[in-house]
C-alpha cells in the first residue's frame, strides 16, 4: 500500500519531508518511542514548522498512511489497461504493487505494522484505504467482459485482507525483501476468487 518516499503525493515541500522523518523515525524507533524532536531532526525541519502541519504526530502518522495509500491506488489504477486480457491485468497489476510495496521496506513496517499503534484512529484509517482498494477491485473486476461471476463487496474485501495478510507474514518473517515474490499468490488468489482460474 506505498510507494517511493520521494514520490508522496505534497503540495508542501516541508510537509513532504515531515512525513518522510515520520518514517524513518518510526522505522528506527517504533511509533510509541518516537517524538515530535526525532520527527523534525530527520526532516532537517524546526519544531515549529512541524506544528504548522500538524497538531500531534497521530496526525502525521495518518497523514503519511494516506499518503502512501493514496499512491498505491495510483499504482494499480495505472497498471490496469481495460484492452488487455483479463488475466495479464490481474498479474500487471499485483505485479506493480508488490513492487512498489519492494521499494520501501522502511515505510512497509511503518504503514502496516505502526498504524495499529494508534487504536481506534489507525484502524479507521485502515479500513478507509481498505475500502478504496476493494472499491476499485469491484470496478475493474465486475467490468471485465466474459466474467462468469461478479465480485461482491466482501469477497473483495476478503481479498483485499489476504493480500494484507501476506504483507504482514513477511515483515513478521524478516522477509520484506521478497515482497515481489507475493504476486503470484495474490493473483491466485484473485482468480481462485473469481473463478478466473486457467
Amino acid at each position: 500500500m506505498t510507494q517511493s518516499l520521494s514520490d508522496l503525493d505534497s503540495p508542501a515541500p516541508h510537509r513532504h519531508r515531515l512525513l518522510e522523518g515520520m518514517a524513518h523515525a518510526v522505522a528506527a524507533k517504533g511509533y510509541a518511542e518516537t517524538t515530535i524532536a526525532d520527527i523534525v531532526r530527520e526532516a532537517a525541519v524546526s519544531r515549529r514548522t512541524f506544528y504548522e502541519h500538524f497538531s500531534t504526530k497521530a496526525e502525521c502518522l495518518i497523514a503519511l498512511y494516506e499518503a502512501a495509500s493514496h499512491g498505491a491506488l495510483k499504482v494499480l489504477r495505472d497498471a490496469i489497461d481495460p484492452q488487455r486480457d483479463w488475466q495479464d491485468q490481474v498479474e500487471t497489476a499485483m505485479s506493480a504493487y508488490f513492487g512498489c510495496l519492494a521499494q520501501n521496506p522502511v515505510l512497509v513496517r511503518t504503514l502496516f505494522i505502526e498504524i495499529l499503534g494508534l487504536g481506534a484512529e489507525g484502524l479507521a484509517v485502515r479500513r478507509r484505504a481498505n475500502d478504496e482498494i476493494a472499491d476499485f477491485m469491484l470496478q475493474v473486476i465486475n467490468r471485465r467482459r466474459g466474467a462468469r461471476r461478479r465480485l461482491s463487496p466482501e469477497m473483495a474485501m476478503a481479498i483485499v485482507g489476504g493480500v494484507n495478510e501476506l504483507v504482514l507474514q513477511a515483515i513478521e518473517k524478516g522477509q520484506v525483501d521478497q515482497l515481489r515474490e507475493l504476486a503470484l499468490p495474490a493473483v491466485q488468489l484473485v482468480r481462485a476468487v473469481t473463478q478466473e482460474q486457467d
